[in-house]
């Protein structure tokens, strides 16, 4: 379509939607466009089971009541196009070109899902599409009724979110330093009972003086010392058999060595022999001289043995306590005065954590304060504006009001911030989401979307019902708000108004055709000559050819008209 209207949304939309044994309808598929698209047709036509099926696409409650009377599932079928796939991969969902989402309701009340052919929780479907799809009317998919949405299109709409963003992350890290002091300080009791110990063991082992190789020696010492007398009387014997004896070894071989002396005189090759007896008897007097030595040492001395047994039941003690060997203790020991630093080092560290969560927290009221002050200076800019908008939408006294309350410092600040409307002078303001009419509350989401068009994330937004109870000069602006607001978003309308009619970039009509037995719903995509038929319709109740130039007119007025 031509006129003065630039720059038609093109990111995230929804293509096509196919319905199946839906209430009424049997089997229809509807495309879908960038810009503004308007559904219209007669009362009771069925132009509200479009919205009902995209609600349903998106997450919407299933009923029993959706499916044909002469089916046993309803199937809806959804064709999104997005230009960011994001959302999908963070959540482990199969990316393809178009998002198809497929709804099965059956009439014993089973309802499934499926993303891209992947069976997918409701749950998981209401989560993605809740960035994706606004839909304003008698419906509960409106992502402006959540009071979390309303913070951060507030927080968006008064360049707040690099100041938002800072205080998030200043919150999670003093919300980690606070969990860290929290765990050490739970632990203390424990820590100190552990501490005790350590000091203790570590004492413990100092104490006992331990040397690598003392267990060996003292086992050889005491395995000696238990034969003590064996071995004196041993060696005693061999002192005598040696020296001290009748038939001593020594005096024998000295007899031998005179009888070879007497034998050398008459035979000279015996010097060998000679040699040989003087040098043996030279060892044993050697040997002789070693045991006598070796005697003393046998000596038995009580405390000696005291000592050696006490030692080595010490020593089995810490083995029981610290492991098998002197190595294995000493190692422990090792070990246990490390980690006594390391605690020792927790201790000495909870203060230095203390001073910087300190520090860390009066930064972080510091710039909660400074957020909430600019909430509220923005808040005042959206209430200004909500209310000439609101008056330009038919509300001859709006009440539109941004609640800000104190609440307790978190990761989005200190501020609970929730919208507030009232219609009727003298009746206080009450939340979105308590606004009873579906058309009041479809006009004043129209006001919140155009004000926040540049920072409203949700791409897809489908106004039913927004005409409800207003006409002439008021439709002329809802119609104009609508199609600005599909400028940066894909809008889609049911309306019985021309005037939002006549600004569509993309018009279908729904009618309901019955041949007495059995009634279908029947949609078209208008051409040119059609859609100046339909507003005809909608002008005055029937086609006339006033009635076409009118309609006429009505489409020039508005392809020319600037917002």
């Amino acid at each position: 379509m031509g006129g003065v209207f630039e720059g038609i949304y093109e990111g995230k939309m929804l293509k096509e939607i196919s319905i199946k044994n839906f209430a009424i309808v049997n089997d229809l598929t509807l495309d879908f466009h960038s810009g503004l698209n308007v559904v219209t047709g007669e009362t009771g036509a069925g132009k509200s089971i479009i919205v009902n099926a995209i609600e349903l696409l998106v997450g919407g409650r299933a009923s029993t009541d959706f499916v044909g009377t002469a089916a046993e599932e309803a199937h809806i079928v959804g064709i999104f196009d997005l230009d960011n796939t994001d959302i999908l991969k963070k959540m482990d969902v199969p990316v393809d070109e178009y998002l198809i989402v497929r709804r099965v309701i059956s009439r014993s009340g089973r309802s499934r899902v499926y993303l891209n052919d992947s069976p997918i929780t409701l749950n998981k479907l209401i989560e993605i599409f809740q960035t994706i799809v606004d839909i304003h009317g008698q419906h509960e998919h409106q992502g402006l009724l959540n009071t979390s949405s309303q913070r951060r299109v507030l927080d968006e709409f008064g360049n707040l979110q690099e100041l938002s963003d800072e205080v998030n992350q200043l919150f999670n890290r003093y919300r980690k330093l606070q969990e860290e002091i929290e765990t050490i300080k739970a632990r203390t009791r424990e820590r100190a009972h552990r501490i005790d110990l350590l000091n203790f063991q570590i004492q413990e082992i100092d104490d006992a003086a331990l040397a690598p190789e003392e267990k060996d020696e003292l086992t050889k010492e005491r395995s000696i010392l238990m034969n003590l007398s064996k071995l004196r009387e041993l060696t005693e014997g061999s002192i005598h058999l040696l020296r001290e004896g009748d038939r001593a070894v020594l005096d024998l071989l000295g007899e031998v060595s005179r009888n070879m002396e007497e034998i050398s005189r008459h035979d000279s090759s015996t010097e060998e022999i000679k040699r040989l007896l003087k040098e043996a008897e030279a060892l044993v007097e050697e040997a002789f001289y070693l045991l006598r030595d070796f005697r003393e040492r046998y000596d038995i001395d009580p405390q000696r043995i005291d000592f050696v047994e006490k030692r080595l039941a010490l020593i089995e003690r810490l083995e029981g306590k610290y492991g098998e060997g002197i190595e294995t203790i000493l190692r422990y020991r090792d070990e246990a005065a490390k980690e006594l630093e390391e605690l020792t080092g927790i201790e000495e560290s909870l203060e230095g954590l203390e001073k910087e969560m300190k520090l860390l927290y009066e930064e972080l009221n510091e710039k909660a304060d400074m957020l909430s002050a600019k909430r509220r200076e923005t808040a005042k800019i959206i209430e200004e504006r909500m209310k000439e908008l609101l008056r330009e939408l038919a509300f001859q006294h709006p009440l539109f009001k941004v609640e800000i309350k104190d609440i307790p410092l978190s990761s989005s600040g200190k501020d609970h911030v929730e919208f507030l409307f009232s219609a009727n002078p003298g009746q206080p303001p009450r939340p979105l989401n308590r606004v009873a009419s579906g058309g009041e509350l479809s006009r004043v989401m129209l006001a919140l979307k155009s004000i926040f068009t540049d920072v409203d994330r949700v791409p897809v937004v489908i106004f039913d019902e927004i005409d409800a109870g207003v006409g002439g000069k008021t439709a002329d602006s809802v119609g104009r708000r609508i199609k600005n607001l599909s400028r940066g978003h894909q809008v889609i309308c049911i309306t019985h108004l021309p005037q939002i009619a006549a600004r569509a970039d993309h018009h279908i009509s729904i009618s309901k055709r019955t041949d007495g037995a059995s009634t279908a719903v029947v949609v078209r995509a208008l051409d040119n000559k059609e859609r100046v038929e339909e507003l005809a319709r909608m002008l005055s109740g029937s086609v006339t050819r006033a009635s076409l130039e009118h309609a006429e007119e009505l489409i020039k007025i508005k392809e020319q008209e600037v917002i």
